[in-house]
């Protein structure tokens, strides 16, 4: 009732949403599929297609954002727990509702660097889990999202578009800085500020036929001086600039 003439007033469509909940702890299992079906049967009816699943911020994993040989890793048991709430959310959403379900790897989380994120692709089958690609997390988490997008094109179902400061990425990972407190330093930059190459990725989407949804990210801190409207100005035009 509050959303939809919301989306007409100013002429917007709702193209998908997020699942932003604690997959690691087995004890909330319960609230997170009923926030996962919360969330589908509210894309379902404004016509949205995509549902992203990420692992929300552990205070064990913030400190070790970007430091993969040192971030706490789940036991067995743990991580199968883990793997069976992803798995039972990403069924619910494509099966009963037809969503397209993604994975995305976030810093802070235990879904965040690169041998994670494979060790759940291999385990889900494709056509229940999708990859949602962050340009500016992977980057953030050691490896590039280029090659990645590239070796892993036929899964990639949505990317968001992200850059990162390589000096406070430096700083922040040098600090065992958290992940909230990384963004108040400024860790995600306007596009084309930071080092992630998005000739490359316009370059590689185009080429390998991508014709699904970018959506520009820029998790920033609203106490700061910022203007996220100029900021998305700033952002659209960068994009523009690079051919997309």
């Amino acid at each position: 009732e509050v959303l939809r003439p919301a989306l007409h007033k100013y002429q917007l469509e709702l193209i998908g949403g997020v699942v932003f909940q604690p997959f690691h702890d087995p004890a909330k299992a319960k609230i997170v599929m009923g926030q996962a079906r919360r969330t589908a049967e509210a894309l379902v009816e404004h016509g949205a297609q995509q549902m992203v699943l990420i692992d929300s911020i552990s205070e064990v994993r913030a400190p070790f954002a970007g430091r993969p040989g040192q971030a706490k890793k789940m036991d067995q048991n743990t991580w199968q727990n883990f793997v069976q709430g992803i798995r039972d959310v990403a069924v619910m959403g494509s099966e009963e509702f037809g969503l397209t379900v993604s994975i995305h790897s976030h810093a802070g989380g235990f879904m965040d660097f690169h041998e994670e994120l494979l060790g759940l692709l291999g385990t889900i089958h494709e056509k229940y889990l999708k990859i949602c690609v962050d340009t500016g997390h992977q980057t953030y988490a050691g490896f590039d999202p280029i090659p990645f997008i590239d070796e892993y094109f036929d899964r990639v179902s949505y990317v968001h578009c992200k850059d990162i400061n390589p000096v406070i990425k430096a700083a922040v990972i040098e600090n065992q800085t958290g992940f909230y407190d990384a963004c108040g330093q400024g860790i995600f930059c306007n596009l084309g500020k930071g080092e992630v190459d998005f000739n490359a990725l316009q370059e590689l989407l185009i080429r390998r036929g991508y014709n699904g949804w970018l959506t520009v990210e820029q998790d920033c801190d609203p106490t700061l001086d910022v203007s996220p409207l100029k900021d998305a100005a700033a952002n659209r035009d960068f994009l523009a600039s690079v051919g997309f």
